[in-house]
């Protein structure tokens, strides 16, 4: 069944029309793990509990004070809150500060850092929103290998695709390298590569030609696909979507 229903995500994400289908997997599923913390569910003490645990990075702690629901953000920030109290009380409690002339003998390699400020980047590093994302998106990139090996057919459905942002096709590349047999290789990265040289020299062209048009010589030509370059390329190179606007209930 699950099986299935990672099928459905991968075939959804590579006939959606985006300059990367696994950009287009992750805005979904962050949006839909924001919505499910932010809706009813913020009054259960079984998902508080794992976000109270888990945190959220800074980047969705954003998109969840932008999402709205002020009583639901107050009561999952107020336990989170109530977390990090308790672990950061502890912490400081056992904290024991380094002789700075002890230091100085023996120093500590560059980067190294002390045992409390080591909790609290573990905390940071932490979250919620990231985990459900993740665990998700690392089951769709195992269901692409397995329709690689047992789809004839799918790689087609790759090659239809807007190809991959670098970002996403880094981890594409990885998985595959991985998980698929000698025979198998030779036949999905030169489509991979075909396919991602193709769709890289149609944004180049996009945006050389955005820049063009601001030539006054050509202010009367068609502006042909370079409206969007700029956000398009953004994505391209580093993945995401930058032009979106605010996701909000």
């Amino acid at each position: 069944m699950k099986e299935k229903l990672y099928t459905i995500e991968l075939h959804d994400a590579l006939t959606s029309g985006d300059e990367c289908p696994f950009c287009w997997l992750e805005r979904k599923l962050e949006q839909e793990a924001i919505a499910f913390v932010l809706g009813s569910s913020y009054m259960e003490s079984d998902t508080r509990d794992k976000t109270d645990r888990a945190g959220f990075c800074r980047s969705h702690t954003k998109a969840m004070f932008d999402y709205g629901n002020n009583l639901g953000n107050a009561w999952i920030f107020k336990t989170r809150l109530t977390w990090l109290r308790q672990g950061l009380k502890k912490e400081m409690d056992g904290f024991a500060p380094g002789s700075a002339a002890l230091l100085g003998r023996f120093k500590k390699k560059e980067g190294q850092e002390c045992s409390l400020s080591s909790w609290i980047r573990r905390e940071e590093s932490s979250c919620y929103v990231c985990g459900r994302v993740q665990e998700t998106y690392g089951r769709v990139l195992d269901t692409f290998v397995h329709q690689v090996k047992h789809e004839a057919e799918f790689l087609g459905l790759v090659r239809a695709s807007k190809g991959f942002c670098i970002h996403h096709f880094a981890d594409l590349v990885q998985v595959c390298d991985q998980k698929l047999g000698k025979k198998e290789k030779e036949q999905v990265f030169p489509a991979l590569f075909e396919q991602m040289d193709k769709e890289l020299s149609r944004i180049q062209e996009d945006i050389d030609w955005l820049i063009e048009k601001y030539d006054y010589r050509n202010k009367d030509k068609d502006w042909k696909n370079s409206r969007d370059a700029v956000q398009r390329t953004m994505q391209k190179i580093i993945g995401g979507h930058p032009a979106d606007p605010v996701f909000h209930s």
